[in-house]
């Protein structure tokens, strides 16, 4: 680990000057799929932004437990000062604060705010601890003369991280107190909040207020529920002095769980856990930007609390239950999203036994030849409408197998692999199978959007893409080959179970696979790749990056001769600093900007909008066709180095604006986004 460090410095700033920190956010998380986020400013702009969104077991999943913390500061002169600052704009609360912040940075990861007032110099941390849904908060005073008195009111609106910010409790809140140690209690199937305040002369006192009608001004813009109040139940005070940090602790776990630390053990603790995944990580990722998108790859595996009967029968046979959330704020855990990511946010990383974990869990989930495409929050059963996910699945275990050499995994999976390509052949779900007439991978059902491209608004696919797509049968092709692959070991090893496919049979679905693509998916006017053919509509010409996958894979369907036209198509037409548009300019349907209401939005989610995680397979493409020219493929990745200071701080956003200036859009930290841009960092690394 060098000294590398993500540093958001500016001028003392007025209020106009202070709108970009309220569209700057952080984000920490708890491994378990809880988190604690808002804006560098301080303004609570999303539903989601709060000092503790909990991820507690089904059917409660993420619930939002600690909102907002107002926090008045008094010097030894009597000034005040406002860190969280409170302002009525057209009668409704905006929280923000600009005027006494002079840094932002990331330490390991973690979020650091420095702030001066008039001689005094304060830092605040916050920092959530790994495997529990406890959140400590920080104040340290580093210059000025001391005492400081410090007021904090938290401020509160128990509800699921994803629910109405309008919708308010009939019944009251309740405070209990014990000695220093102080529980709020809310609905009663949660847990209570319960809070403790270390640091001198420390106290609380009991003064329940409503704190009406706050605005959340991206909700607003995006066409959700923008307006709701909070409640306090008082406030506390404590004393800083010069090396003598005061912090505050909220928790929805028992007292002897998160109070058995220490503030201090707690931040050295979770400091030293970063530092370990820094040191494991391979060694280009070790330094610079590379070491920020490690901390940032940790944020997305998880533990998930929810499917406890899951987790008993890994345990049970002596495996660990681990997963990946897709995208923060509101994603859970997907199918497709995770197999894609898998090796970015794992293998690079170098933890290569989450790796396995998360594989067998997703293994232990396929049903009639599918991998399911997401679990929705707080459910312990997934949704199985996808057509790719289940094909991205052995993409990633021929990258986990390639980094780890896990035979006993590969053993074990074999059969569900095999029970994978007979339901494919014979045709499963969703209209998904292989067609008799040229052994090419179709898919399709009315109302379901089966591919990546999935966005629906009601009953508005908004693009179906049934038929057979260009990426389904080129991870079809792939799926083939690394099954033959294996398969052909395990009968050289007399290892073989019997009722499964031969070598020699995938390898004749793959050859007729390979000669049906080439010969019907090349559009020779357009000089690259149909989208899908045999579609509701024939076959569409529209310029799309899912043809990309074609070559970029462990085995690329696509015909070598026609590599250079796709690829020059691809980078002339789709390419840009933050990854691939989802369609060229000049189709009727592309749409240059991706903002509006929900229907809006879906309406260009697809329809141009960059996707950054597509840089991945352009990376790979590229370094098939120039094999010698990293540094060439490295400037594909130097646009996202300038985006780790914008949206969310360290890590990858999930979308961007299909022009300039590519404003980010959709979840502020998404997984696949990471992993892409982390494992192409390391392809692209110079031999040392």
């Amino acid at each position: 680990m060098d000294d590398w460090e993500l540093k958001l410095p500016w001028t003392r700033c007025s209020k106009a000057l202070s709108e970009p920190l309220l569209e700057q956010e952080w984000l920490v998380t708890n491994g378990l799929g809880g988190y604690a986020s808002g804006t560098v400013a301080g303004a609570a702009s999303r539903r989601f932004h709060g000092l503790l969104i909990a991820a507690l077991p089904t059917p409660l999943g993420r619930q939002m437990m600690f909102n907002h913390l107002s926090e008045l500061v008094r010097l030894t002169d009597g000034t005040t000062a406002l860190l969280g600052g409170e302002e009525r704009v057209g009668g409704v609360l905006d929280i923000h604060a600009a005027e006494y912040l002079t840094e932002f940075r990331l330490d390991t990861g973690l979020p650091v705010w420095r702030y001066e007032i008039g001689d005094a110099v304060l830092e605040k941390r916050i920092l959530l601890s790994h495997g529990q849904n406890t959140v400590f908060i920080q104040y340290q005073q580093l210059a000025g003369d001391g005492p400081i008195r410090l007021k904090l009111r938290p401020a509160l609106h128990f509800r699921p991280h994803e629910g109405r910010v309008s919708d308010q409790r009939a019944e009251p809140y309740t405070v209990r107190a014990c000695e220093y140690r102080y529980e709020i209690q809310g609905p009663p199937a949660l847990p209570p909040l319960r809070m403790y305040l270390y640091g001198e002369r420390s106290a609380f006192t009991v003064d329940g207020q409503a704190v009406p009608d706050l605005r959340y001004r991206v909700e607003e813009s995006r066409g959700y529920d923008a307006e709701g109040g909070l409640w306090a139940p008082g406030y506390f005070r404590v004393d800083l002095h010069p090396g003598r940090p005061a912090t505050l602790v909220a928790s929805t776990e028992p007292w002897d769980a998160f109070l058995s630390l220490t503030p201090e053990e707690a931040f050295d603790a979770e400091r030293e856990r970063r530092r370990r995944l820094i040191a494991a990580a391979h060694p280009a990722a070790r330094s610079g930007p590379a070491q920020e998108l490690v901390l940032a790859a940790d944020q997305f595996i998880i533990t998930p609390t929810g499917r406890v009967e899951d987790a008993a029968r890994a345990r049970a046979a002596g495996d660990e239950i681990r997963t990946v959330i897709a995208g923060y704020h509101w994603f859970t855990d997907w199918g497709r999203d995770t197999m894609i990511s898998l090796e970015g946010l794992t293998l690079t990383s170098g933890r290569h036994r989450e790796a396995g974990c998360i594989i067998r869990t997703f293994a232990h989930y396929i049903r009639d030849g599918l991998l399911p495409n997401l679990f929705p929050e707080g459910e312990k059963e997934g949704l199985y409408h996808t057509a790719d996910a289940t094909l991205w699945f052995f993409q990633a275990i021929h990258r986990y197998l390639t980094v780890t050499g896990d035979r006993f995994t590969l053993g074990m999976l074999l059969p569900k692999l095999h029970d994978i390509v007979r339901h494919h052949l014979v045709g499963t779900h969703f209209g998904i199978g292989v067609d008799p007439a040229d052994g090419l991978l179709k898919q399709g059902a009315p109302g379901y959007q089966l591919t990546w491209m999935d966005a629906k608004v009601g009953d508005w696919v908004v693009t179906p893409r049934r038929g057979k797509a260009v990426e389904i049968n080129a991870l079809w092709y792939n799926a083939l080959r690394l099954l033959e692959g294996w398969t052909r070991q395990a009968q050289d090893a007399g290892k073989l179970e019997a009722g499964l496919l031969s070598a020699d049979e995938l390898a004749r679905h793959a050859e007729r696979a390979q000669q049906s693509f080439n010969q019907r998916f090349w559009y020779e006017s357009g000089q690259y790749l149909y989208d899908v053919i045999d579609g509701e509509a024939g076959n569409d010409t529209a310029c799309r990056p899912n043809q990309v996958l074609s070559i970029a894979l462990k085995h690329p369907v696509l015909a070598t001769d026609r590599w250079a036209a796709v690829l020059d198509t691809v980078q002339q037409r789709l390419l840009t600093p933050v990854g691939l548009r989802s369609l060229a300019p000049g189709h009727p349907d592309y749409k240059a900007k991706y903002y509006g209401d929900l229907r809006a939005r879906d309406a260009a989610y697809h329809q141009g909008t960059v996707w950054a995680w597509l840089i991945g397979p352009f990376v790979d493409a590229w370094l098939k066709l120039h094999p010698n020219d990293r540094a060439g493929a490295r400037r594909f990745l130097q646009g996202f180095i300038a985006h780790l200071g914008e949206a969310a701080i360290g890590s990858v956003s999930e979308i961007f604006d299909a022009e300039q200036p590519f404003t980010p859009r959709g979840c502020v930290a998404q997984a696949w986004s990471v992993a892409e841009v982390l494992r192409c960092w390391v392809k692209t690394a110079e031999e040392g």
